[in-house]
């Protein structure tokens, strides 16, 4: 009897170990299938009149509550845009993350994130990276304020040979590890993106055309989204603890978090994602899509949304799938909060598909309403 139980003991002790190696080697993708799927799955870059360095939206912690009562965790997650994708991933937890935009030069952007949290093991270290500010010494205290972080790179000046080095790291992290192939165009939106966030520094924020911000209402700055609370008055932002830093580093370091270049509207990049996530059994349980849709309505000689809406049903979702949306205070949604500029409000896909198929959304303002 004693000889059956020390055999069963041996055999976990060998098993358990190799189950949890598997497991962990599922739950990665490898450098060369990472720039596979950023280069198959993306189309053509298309154009857009802005430079989305950073969000606009200062609503974005808003939705923490609810999407924490509706337990909106795991799955997949699609995105948007910049960095606000980190939060939304901080706080979800996904397994997988797509970030999808028409301008290739997001795409290039992501990648810079990407090496960047690559090297930098700590926020101090990414913020030192992102603004080219060198940092004199570590922190010892890893759970250090958001408001203490931006306070002291504050009164740090950029550095014009940091940044010089640091450019020349990233772009041999995204060549050499992440094994992404750098065209000159995409060398150009490399340093025309870093540079800016050394130049700009904290101050850095949402432009269209060359125009400042102001033109659009009081939109954030990066400090502004960095220290930026939730309706209790709690930071929410992705670099704002330790915890939630290190999960999105984590997620980008085992190749989860992949840019493509696609047109919500388009015949390629949505749909491939939805391929991909059900050939690996995936459900999508948030798809951030901002503000895209008056786009689509809106932009352009015809409305692109019919075709945003085919590729949303090619999605893998369930009766949980929500959309996150933003949209101005002009708009005057039931969910604006009082004193943002923008407002972010969730909808459950489902729903959405269900009345659109019964005519209920002929253009943006019955989406608002």
């Amino acid at each position: 009897m004693t000889s059956v139980w020390w055999i069963r003991a041996w055999l976990l002790s060998i098993l358990i170990p190799m189950t949890a190696v598997s497991a962990t080697r599922q739950d990665s993708l490898s450098a060369a299938e990472f720039a596979r799927l950023v280069q198959d799955l993306s189309e053509e870059g298309g154009s857009f009149p802005s430079d989305n360095f950073i969000s606009n939206e200062d609503s974005y912690l808003t939705i923490l509550d609810r999407l924490k009562q509706q337990h909106v965790e795991g799955g997949a997650y699609i995105g948007v845009g910049p960095e606000q994708n980190f939060t939304y991933i901080a706080k979800i937890r996904p397994r997988i993350a797509f970030i999808v935009d028409i301008r290739r030069q997001a795409m290039i952007q992501q990648l810079m994130y990407k090496a960047i949290f690559q090297l930098a093991p700590t926020r101090a270290e990414f913020l030192s990276l992102l603004l080219s500010k060198p940092l004199k010494a570590k922190p010892r205290d890893p759970n250090e304020s958001i408001e203490d972080l931006v306070a002291r790179f504050s009164r740090i000046p950029a550095d014009e040979q940091v940044y010089a080095k640091n450019l020349s790291a990233i772009r041999n992290v995204i060549r050499k590890d992440f094994l992404f192939p750098l065209s000159s165009a995409d060398e150009g939106n490399l340093e025309h993106i870093y540079r800016n966030f050394r130049l700009q520094g904290f101050e850095i924020g949402y432009s269209v055309d060359g125009s400042s911000r102001e033109r659009f209402g009081k939109l954030p700055t990066l400090k502004d989204l960095l220290v930026q609370s939730d309706l209790h008055g709690k930071p929410g932002n992705f670099l704002a603890n330790t915890e939630d830093y290190n999960f999105v580093r984590s997620m980008q370091g085992r190749n989860k978090i992949i840019p493509v270049v696609g047109d919500f509207g388009g015949e390629k990049a949505l749909a491939a994602v939805g391929e991909y996530l059900k050939k690996n059994g995936y459900c999508v349980t948030a798809f951030y899509v901002s503000n895209v849709e008056i786009v689509l309505f809106d932009f352009g000689p015809r409305s692109l949304f019919p075709e945003f809406v085919r590729n949303v049903k090619s999605l893998p979702i369930d009766s949980h799938s929500l959309f996150i949306r933003s949209t101005y205070s002009y708009y005057k949604h039931p969910a604006q909060q009082p004193g943002y500029t923008l407002c972010t409000w969730i909808q459950n896909i489902a729903s959405f598909l269900k009345e659109y198929d019964a005519g209920a959304y002929r253009q943006y303002r019955d989406l608002i309403q």
